[in-house]
């Protein structure tokens, strides 16, 4: 396993990628799959950066394993306790301006990683994503 720990600020969202992508290439990962992880992996960074902590600030621990034929990442930070899987998906059958504001980018992350799941332990919101790398 292989971890990086970081503020959690938008600033720091190439340090995460590029850690993530070292890992990937090291995999022999697809660059569609690689592409793939990384728009969660900035959705998920971009959401804690601007919500988990407030103006305080705070770290995020991201940590990358491959399991198999699978790579899973996992975010971890102990800012506010959000479930963001518990919101429940947009309907995007609705046009950009009738639907709802929020949750279309963790519907993307949902959607295109072969497993997502969150909790919250010991005051930390834990969210594990994974997807076959080959």
């Amino acid at each position: 396993m292989h971890e990086l720990i970081t503020d959690a600020k938008t600033e720091n969202l190439d340090e995460v990628l590029d850690f993530i992508d070292q890992h990937l290439e090291e995999w022999g990962c697809s660059m569609k799959t690689s592409t793939q992880i990384n728009i969660a992996a900035e959705e998920i960074f971009v959401n804690i950066a601007h919500y988990a902590y407030g103006e305080e600030g705070g770290k995020a621990r991201i940590t990358i394993e491959r399991k198999g034929d699978d790579a899973e990442i996992t975010f971890t930070d102990s800012g506010v306790h959000y479930d963001p899987l518990a919101k429940e998906d947009p309907d995007v059958t609705l046009s950009a301006e009738e639907r709802q504001i929020g949750g279309l980018g963790i519907y993307i992350v949902k959607k295109s990683m072969d497993s997502v799941s969150y909790e919250y332990r010991d005051k930390h919101n834990i969210l594990k994503i994974s997807k076959a790398i080959g």
